[in-house]
């Protein structure tokens, strides 16, 4: 009982702390933003905030509907029934931590390649990609079904890693931040962000993701991390025609009218996926 209490508490802290950290990286990239943004919107910023927002405000129930258990919350069980490759004998180690970091954020990366090379699932992944501006609340323009299936992939890996609870937290609380951050419209200067690509994924790393040319949108797959692009050969460096001259979105969807968030949300079923599957050819 003592133990299942405790998992109830640790279950409830997770969704406090990433709730907290949602709220504050919000803030400061907003904050961001409207002090030096790098490019200019082409629509209102008030109408695509509205649908990039309901979008993910109906991602939460879906995934508490379809997952009871959060990530901290398959970890804690994980740990005492002793799951996974790499479950530590005792309190896990810094090594255990950085692992249970550092491989969530690799499987994350081959998700996001495996969206943009299976067609059922880029279907579902387009959603994200048809924004035609680029700011932090792309970043949580997900369609509910993808999060969904996202959820399952990320609890079965913290399963079969049998990471540390402490790692799934630290590994969830930095992923709501970045995906904020590394999608947001903020100037950074480019001898910073020589430095920071080094060790994170920036906001100019991918939004080369985000362009309309399709060898494009098929790189900069990272989300935290950006050596895993690195290593496995979809890196691009910079838009062929620059951050201000490159053209975000899908070739197929750009009018912002048919954009809405019940057209979002049939994309997937009704919409023209057009060529980027790496495997439709």
């Amino acid at each position: 009982m003592e133990t299942m209490a405790n998992w109830k508490f640790s279950m409830s802290s997770e969704i406090e702390i990433r709730l907290g950290c949602f709220f504050d990286a919000f803030a400061v990239v907003a904050h961001c933003e409207i002090l030096s943004p790098r490019r200019a919107l082409t629509a209102s910023k008030v109408a695509g905030w509205f649908t990039n927002l309901a979008i993910i405000a109906l991602n939460p129930l879906s995934v508490r509907l379809m997952f009871p258990v959060l990530p901290v919350g398959m970890a804690l069980p994980a740990s005492e029934r002793q799951w996974g490759v790499t479950q530590p004998r005792g309190s896990p180690t810094l090594i255990e931590v950085v692992i249970g970091v550092i491989i969530p954020d690799l499987s994350i990366y081959l998700q996001h390649v495996l969206h943009h090379a299976v067609p059922a699932l880029w279907r579902l992944h387009m959603v994200h990609h048809a924004d035609l501006d680029y700011d932090m609340t792309t970043g949580l323009r997900i369609h509910p079904i993808e999060i969904v299936l996202s959820m399952g992939i990320k609890l079965m890996t913290v399963a079969a890693l049998g990471a540390p609870a402490q790692a799934v937290l630290i590994f969830e609380a930095a992923l709501n931040a970045t995906f904020m951050l590394n999608h947001s419209n903020i100037r950074i200067p480019e001898s910073v962000d020589r430095v920071l690509r080094l060790f994170v994924v920036t906001p100019d790393v991918h939004r080369v993701h985000h362009s309309v040319t399709i060898r494009e949108t098929n790189s900069n797959y990272g989300f935290n991390f950006p050596w895993w692009d690195r290593l496995l050969g979809t890196y691009k460096d910079q838009p062929d025609k620059g951050h201000e001259g490159m053209t975000i979105g899908l070739s197929q969807f750009r009018d912002h009218k048919r954009l809405s968030l019940p057209s979002l949300l049939i994309l997937p079923f009704v919409g023209d996926p057009g060529g980027v599957p790496i495997n439709r050819h």
